[in-house]
């Protein structure tokens, strides 16, 4: 199968710090690339065939997901390309996307390019809990593992996830404010271009370093719901060629 990859990745990543993260333009939360087409209608059909794999949802998670669904359709409302109806959603690519806020994760999966976990504090709770996510290109992890699971215990095994980060992490999802989102991003060399990448904790994913041909980068944005009050944690996923393979060096 030949991969979606981009033309290239919109920011420097020689900037990558850990957490790195910046202030976001609301009007930003969302965007769309050149591979906008083939990644939608890959999420369409991983949605369709894979569900239990990259749909995900704990019974608290139910209200903030309906929110989610609302402040996505709200800002697609006023993005280039897309028609938007109470019912309907028509995306740039000409696809009809039919809203059912019974199911907001799917209907949310298949509307936008970036998948969407959904992080809330449960009262008394030191740290937030992933209460529901779309999850169509995974990046070396499993959406089942994490399901339910504090922050600390997502990011098992991850080796610079020590307790000092964790800690900054947490303090950033307890101090994003409405209307005030944050972004960060990362960039790691990959084997395998493959989007759909789900494996297991522990199993090695990124290949030995002198065959890594691809470079993939998430786009990470964190967002507080009003209502709710949950975070929404974004990843648009960039896959190129690494340049001197691209150049054919």
């Amino acid at each position: 199968m030949q991969p979606i990859l981009q033309s290239a990745i919109p920011y420097d990543i020689h900037d990558a710090r850990l957490p790195g993260v910046a202030p976001l333009d609301p009007a930003d939360w969302l965007i769309r690339d050149d591979a906008f087409g083939a990644q939608m209608a890959l999420r369409g059909r991983l949605i369709s065939t894979e569900r239990e794999r990259v749909v995900a949802m704990t019974p608290p998670g139910l209200a903030a997901a309906q929110e989610l669904l609302e402040a996505v359709l709200d800002t697609l409302a006023t993005a280039p390309g897309y028609r938007v109806t109470r019912d309907s959603v028509q995306r740039p690519d000409n696809v009809t996307v039919a809203v059912d806020r019974d199911d907001p994760l799917a209907t949310t999966g298949r509307l936008v390019q970036e998948d969407l976990c959904i992080m809330e504090k449960p009262e008394g709770a030191a740290e937030h809990v992933l209460t529901g996510a779309v999850l169509c290109f995974p990046a070396g992890w499993t959406l089942a593992e994490k399901i339910g699971r504090p922050l600390i215990r997502i990011h098992k095994p991850v080796v610079p996830y020590d307790g000092d980060l964790a800690r900054r992490v947490q303090r950033l999802f307890d101090g994003v404010q409405v209307g005030r989102p944050l972004w960060r991003f990362n960039a790691l060399g990959y084997v395998d271009p493959a989007l759909f990448q789900p494996r297991s904790e522990g199993v090695p994913k990124y290949g030995a370093v002198e065959a890594q041909r691809y470079l993939r980068s998430e786009r990470q944005t964190i967002l507080r719901l009003p209502r709710t009050r949950a975070v929404v944690f974004g990843i648009h996923t960039f896959v190129v060629h690494k340049p001197d393979q691209k150049n054919g060096r």
